[in-house]
């Protein structure tokens, strides 16, 4: 394979360093978590100069390990949050038709209704009809189907006892590449980024944080970065950071584990499913990358947050809890290609995790920066503006009182309808040259019209129009693409968070030996 260089097509980390160490900026955004990125892009849009930077890579750790949906929040009308649903709701739908169509898509969930149940079939029935209310039945009516339909979309169902199921309608992701798209939305906007960077130490003028002390993880440089105003993003390391402006601060939040396996799926799934394990505890089996995603576990976190991992008790748990409602044949061990945990933050309190609310939480130090900490994938727009919107009123106005309005629906870079490009990608060559039908849907929704670009590389080098791994439609387009456009630095970045290598199971020693050559040479 022929390779062009990074340097050439605009990710020099050398010159991104330089230019974060020569610029005064408005704001200096520390995590670049989907918070952080949010911030940073909402920040970019108002005219403010953003600098982001983070110690791993961008969406590397919890924003990365999600459940991968966009959703209302059917559980909270359980807590009877009626306005926070249709809240989430609002933004699902603008996500799904204005700002990310080409990477939200929506999918059906069915609540299978079991004999002995914690919940009744009339009491779901009206869950869902509200819930479908609530979006303006912008997905159709919440309804309940007999035993025979709900097995005719999810084959793997557990029939034994089942009286029938609720079915609703909700959006999914792949949280990753939504995260590498803000990002790219943040630097079209003016921000300047910068992963695998890491705070080091805080720059402080007259006792007031102005700044930070960095070290680039890769090879070791260290520069500083000044900004009027700084704000802490780093998810679960918010309050290590804090200690960092202030010895003596107390913590500020807790942390909940959060596990998820993905299997290989072994029949077609049309739907989701949402299984009530008790009066608030639902467990996920979702159709995702072709797999099928299990999740999530809800458990207080005291350790490291850097060595958060699924334990066999997770994994048990996981499973026992999948199979209230899932076939047995789908649920065997050999069949994960990946396991994966993240850390959700919250307020911090007495009483059970699982009952803890999910809110954004914004404090000021004794330095005066400013620390948020808390979120969700759904409402990540919103919460950005609502971060911007506290740090323009703080007292003294260190971000000046001349800010621009941010326009209501900037999309994603790549917007697009998946299906037009994938179409496009298809038809584009010669017959007997044409891509791949399933690498094309894939390009599609993982990119938008930015495939297009990959495309291109493939004319360039037809040999990067080739799988990675015969088993899955990622393309050797994709890692150069990565490297030089997505910052991505290291083998994880790409295999994990740039592709669908890792999720799949398919990071094979030589994939990623070869993957590690294509970033040497960029």
């Amino acid at each position: 394979m022929t390779m062009g260089t990074g340097a050439a097509t605009g990710i020099d980390r050398a010159e991104i360093r330089h230019e974060l160490s020569r610029a005064a900026f408005d704001l200096l955004v520390i995590g670049g978590g989907i918070l952080g990125t949010s911030v940073a892009w909402m920040a970019a849009q108002a005219g403010l100069r953003v600098a982001m930077v983070d110690a791993g890579d961008f969406a590397g750790a919890t924003s990365s390990a999600s459940s991968k949906l966009v959703h209302g929040g059917l559980r909270y009308l359980q807590t009877g949050n009626v306005r926070l649903v249709a809240e989430n709701h609002r933004e699902r739908r603008a996500l799904a038709a204005d700002i990310a169509p080409h990477l939200v898509k929506p999918l059906t969930f069915l609540v299978p209704i079991y004999k002995g149940g914690p919940h009744g079939a009339a009491k779901l029935g009206a869950g869902v009809f509200l819930y479908s209310a609530l979006s303006v039945f912008g997905d159709g009516v919440g309804k309940v189907v007999t035993p025979h339909q709900a097995l005719a979309r999810v084959p793997a169902l557990r029939a034994d006892g089942l009286r029938a199921a609720a079915v609703y309608g909700d959006h999914q992701m792949n949280d990753s590449r939504v995260a590498v798209m803000t990002v790219r939305a943040a630097v079209d906007a003016g921000a300047v980024v910068l992963n695998h960077a890491e705070v080091v130490g805080l720059r402080t003028t007259a006792a007031t944080v102005t700044g930070a002390e960095l070290r680039d993880r890769l090879d070791g440089t260290e520069f500083g970065v000044d900004a009027r105003l700084v704000l802490n993003a780093t998810g679960p390391w918010v309050d290590h950071l804090r200690r960092m402006e202030d010895p003596g601060a107390a913590p500020s939040i807790r942390l909940s584990k959060g596990a998820h396996l993905v299997l290989r799926r072994h029949d077609p799934w049309k739907a989701a499913l949402t299984t009530p394990i008790d009066k608030y505890r639902v467990s996920f089996a979702i159709p995702w990358e072709d797999h099928l995603l299990l999740g999530t576990t809800d458990e207080a976190y005291e350790g490291d947050p850097a060595a958060v991992r699924v334990t066999d008790a997770d994994i048990a748990q996981i499973l026992d809890e999948a199979g209230h409602a899932v076939r047995d044949e789908q649920l065997r061990r050999e069949d994960i290609t990946y396991a994966f945990a993240g850390l959700r933050v919250l307020p911090g309190g007495p009483g059970a995790v699982a009952a803890a609310k999910r809110e954004t939480v914004v404090t000021r130090g004794a330095g005066g920066m400013l620390s948020v900490a808390g979120g969700k994938w759904t409402t990540y727009r919103h919460i950005g503006r609502h971060v911007l919107d506290t740090l323009t009123h703080l007292p003294g106005h260190p971000l000046g009182d001349d800010l621009a309005d941010i326009l209501p629906a900037v999309p994603l870079p790549g917007l697009a309808s998946p299906d037009a490009v994938a179409l496009r990608l298809w038809s584009d060559r010669e017959p007997g040259a044409r891509m791949d039908p399933l690498v094309a849907r894939h390009l599609a929704t993982h990119y938008g019209s930015i495939a297009f670009d990959l495309a291109r590389l493939i004319r360039d080098d037809p040999a990067l129009g080739e799988r990675i791994h015969p088993d899955g439609p990622d393309i050797w387009a994709q890692v150069v693409y990565a490297r030089d456009h997505e910052w991505a630095a290291t083998v994880d970045d790409v295999a994990r968070r740039r592709t669908t290598l890792t999720v799949r199971g398919l990071d094979t020693a030589e994939v990623r030996t070869r993957i590690a050559a294509l970033l040497a040479t960029g």
